[in-house]
């Protein structure tokens, strides 16, 4: 495997994490998360954040970096994550990237396009603002993102209104324009298994993050103040979380609702990922093992 970047992506559950801890013990390197959720402290259960064990193996960056009240977006991404390349390999290591926000994958090796920086005082007021009226707004403004964004995105919903609102232009028009300039050389990999492989480990991962207090977490969360973050209340397993305390369906159903949404939020990610950025894909099969699965992709990578 090459000593520059290396990329590591794929949906939810799908074994991201512990290929590239294995990765990383091998080439001597660190791993920077890719996830837009593992930023915030307090939100460890419901993100499958990584263990402090686990961080212990390997050096983990870009993670618990924020408050939970705190906002954070695709540009605090880039520059956090740029830092934390030129630290790894002022060290002489080799940084791992390794999540499933597409969108921080592509900014990070595309740049940011057209799109202006961030807002605060008008990103608090359009977080206060009802998702509907939202996306009445964009679906006026810009019927082509209406079109091709996901609506039940809230953290990509906000942004789209927020840079029509500041440069009175498009969102798609400045979306259009990412740049390659900043296109980083490396190893892009993405995981993946087959749909059936991939539920049982979703419905696995879901129940045990539930025993393990995802319920007490999301309630500390809220008295830390999650609920003034509109994007962090929409992150999988808390939302569905504080509607069960909202009283709209009992634990049970709460955690059949959440493996539904972690299924529908994979197939998204599989989708994004095979339309928007040029990978290498590793199918792993049940029985395989995580060994065999990095050597298959230190092997595609010139180095049996």
């Amino acid at each position: 495997m090459p000593a520059d970047l290396i990329f590591i992506a794929g949906p939810t559950a799908v074994g991201k994490s512990e290929i590239a801890l294995l990765i990383a013990e091998k080439v001597g390197g660190e791993i920077i998360s890719v996830d837009s959720m593992q930023v915030y402290r307090g939100m460890d259960i419901g993100t499958a954040k990584p263990s402090g064990a686990d961080r212990e193996r390997v050096p983990h960056h870009l993670i618990d970096i924020v408050d939970v009240t705190e906002p954070f977006d695709a540009a605090q991404f880039v520059r956090h994550a740029q830092a934390a390349v030129e630290q790894i390999r002022g060290r002489g290591r080799t940084p791992i990237f390794c999540g499933g926000t597409g969108l921080y994958f592509k900014a990070f090796l595309e740049g940011l396009g057209d799109a202006p920086p961030g807002d605060l005082q008008l990103r608090r007021t359009l977080e206060e603002t009802p998702p509907a009226e939202l996306l009445k707004e964009l679906k006026s403004r810009d019927p082509k993102t209406f079109d091709q964004i996901d609506r039940k995105n809230l953290r990509r919903v906000i942004r789209a209104v927020e840079a029509i609102r500041l440069t009175g232009k498009l969102f798609s028009s400045q979306r259009s324009k990412w740049t390659k300039s900043q296109q980083t050389p490396g190893r892009f990999v993405a995981l993946s298994r087959t749909s059936e492989d991939l539920q049982a480990r979703i419905a696995q991962r879901v129940e045990a993050m539930f025993r393990r207090g995802l319920v007490a977490e999301t309630e500390q969360l809220l008295k830390r103040g999650l609920a003034t973050n509109k994007v962090a209340m929409q992150a999988l397993g808390y939302r569905q979380v504080i509607e069960h305390f909202e009283g709209k369906r009992d634990l049970a159903h709460t955690i059949e609702l959440v493996k539904i949404r972690t299924r529908q939020f994979a197939k998204r990610q599989r989708t994004w990922f095979r339309n928007q950025l040029p990978m290498t894909w590793t199918q792993i099969s049940p029985d395989e093992s995580l060994a065999e699965v990095v050597d298959a992709i230190q092997t595609m990578s010139g180095r049996a």
